[in-house]
């Protein structure tokens, strides 16, 4: 039985940059990356040696705590190069893509024929495994366990985020499939979550699932704030959750035996001249988007949205789970006080707060922010602030302290297992002190997951 949910608390931060519907395809970059950082908690082992030829769908390394996890190439060509840190640490792998792609030797299957296990196994194999991740601990799920439900969510409401109702048009037998997979992975409920404002029939046709509607400021998109509503994760049950276009993915490899490992991004941002939305391989070089489309040389390059996304230089690539790429102003310059300062009159400036008179103009007010955070860490006291923008009925000030404090039985009593560092994106924008939230939930987690699961 579907149900209409409103969220109350939150906050739409109106950024200055959303793209356009236009779609560009383009062409393979001549480098992609797959890097092992993008997976939390990965210890990778290479399958793979610099010079090697690879096509679609090869494996390039496995998780040495699970070594039926495989994590392969989206494109064909030679190993360019394995880049490595400290202790010999894997960063990334580069492929050089070459002119004629080559697949991997696959069939078509129909996915309500497989038994769970049996399409559990062709998934880790294949590489499609690693677009389903967890709660609790918010990491790659993990296959031997039983999620009680299956999440995804339909819609974005952070920042500047791409419109999948534009994105998926003419993706429904993929996206049926690939909700097919799902439910035959769960002996539980399979929910699709979609914005209640933009109810699109691209989603609302689809079988065999629970379908959710949500209304109000972000989080609402947020899977974890969904499943906050829905279905609450205690302690000892698993949720798996997985991104409407990942999921699109899986839909399509077993409906043509082939890993089609393209997505489209929103390129955004006020920095941005021609902000649109690009079709590109997973992994692909930015400079490749970017070259020629960005205003100023004082910018930062973010993949991912402005709360979540991870720095980047504009030779980098784009991040294993990311769909956009955000260009804003820089914010290392000092800002004189009587004009852009703290008793500046504030005109240009957005606020959660009433703070400044811009809360009397238009919503449809937009505004260029930059990346300064206007003060250094400071005490952390209770102001309410966090409370605000956090639609969950959990203490998160408390739960952060616990998270700092490694205080193990704090963090369960306050909720721990049913967040993830996106969850408290918001409350690190609002929060007067500061502190790196996310980076702090994240330990807290990661202590969660060695101790107690």
């Amino acid at each position: 039985m579907s149900r209409l949910v409103s969220i109350h608390k939150g906050l739409d931060i109106r950024l200055q940059g959303l793209a356009e519907k236009q779609l560009k395809i383009l062409p393979n970059s001549r480098i992609i990356c797959i890097s092992p950082l993008d997976f939390h908690g990965l210890n990778p082992k290479l399958l793979v040696k610099e010079g090697d030829s690879v096509k679609i769908g090869d494996p390039l390394f496995f998780d040495k705590t699970n070594e039926a996890l495989h994590f392969v190439t989206p494109a064909s060509g030679t190993v360019k190069s394995i880049v490595r840190g400290e202790k010999r640490k894997i960063l990334q792998v580069l492929i050089e893509t070459n002119e004629n792609q080559e697949y991997k030797n696959g069939a078509a299957e129909d996915v309500s024929k497989l038994s769970s296990e049996e399409l559990k196994t062709k998934m880790l194999a294949c590489g499609l495994w690693p677009f389903i991740k967890q709660r609790p601990i918010d990491v790659i799920a993990d296959q031997n366990q039983e999620p009680k439900a299956i999440f995804v969510s339909a819609f974005d409401s952070s920042p500047l985020a791409p419109d999948y109702n534009f994105i998926l048009e003419g993706r429904e037998e993929d996206l049926q499939t690939g909700f097919n997979a799902l439910c035959q992975l769960t002996k539980g409920k399979v929910h699709l979550n979609i914005d209640a404002k933009n109810d699109s029939a691209l989603f609302s046709n689809i079988k065999g699932v629970e379908i959710n509607k949500f209304a109000g400021k972000h989080p609402a998109g947020n899977v974890g704030t969904q499943i906050h509503h829905i279905d609450p994760i205690n302690k000892g049950e698993y949720i798996w959750t997985i991104n409407i276009q990942d999921l699109v993915i899986i839909g399509n490899y077993f409906n043509t035996g082939k890993l089609n490992a393209r997505r489209t991004i929103a390129l955004s941002g006020s920095e941005v001249s021609e902000p649109q939305y690009y079709n590109v391989l997973i992994g692909t070089n930015l400079d490749g988007i970017l070259k020629g489309k960005v205003k100023g040389n004082h910018v930062r390059f973010i993949s991912g949205n402005v709360l979540t996304g991870d720095q980047k230089q504009q030779n980098d690539y784009l991040g294993y789970y990311h769909n956009q790429i955000t260009v804003i102003p820089e914010g290392d310059n000092y800002k004189f006080f009587l004009t852009k300062g703290w008793l500046g009159l504030g005109f240009d400036k957005f606020s959660n707060s009433r703070l400044f008179p811009t809360f009397l103009l238009p919503k449809s007010k937009q505004f260029v922010l930059d990346t300064n955070t206007n003060g250094e860490e400071r005490a952390f006291v209770v102001t309410g602030e966090l409370e605000r923008v956090f639609p969950f009925d959990i203490f998160p000030m408390q739960l952060v302290k616990a998270a700092m404090t490694k205080d193990i039985d704090g963090m369960e009593n306050l909720g721990i297992y049913e967040v993830a560092p996106e969850d408290f994106a918001l409350c690190e924008y609002v929060c007067t002190t500061k502190i790196n939230i996310q980076d702090e939930i994240r330990k807290g987690l990661d202590i969660v997951a060695e101790e107690c699961l």
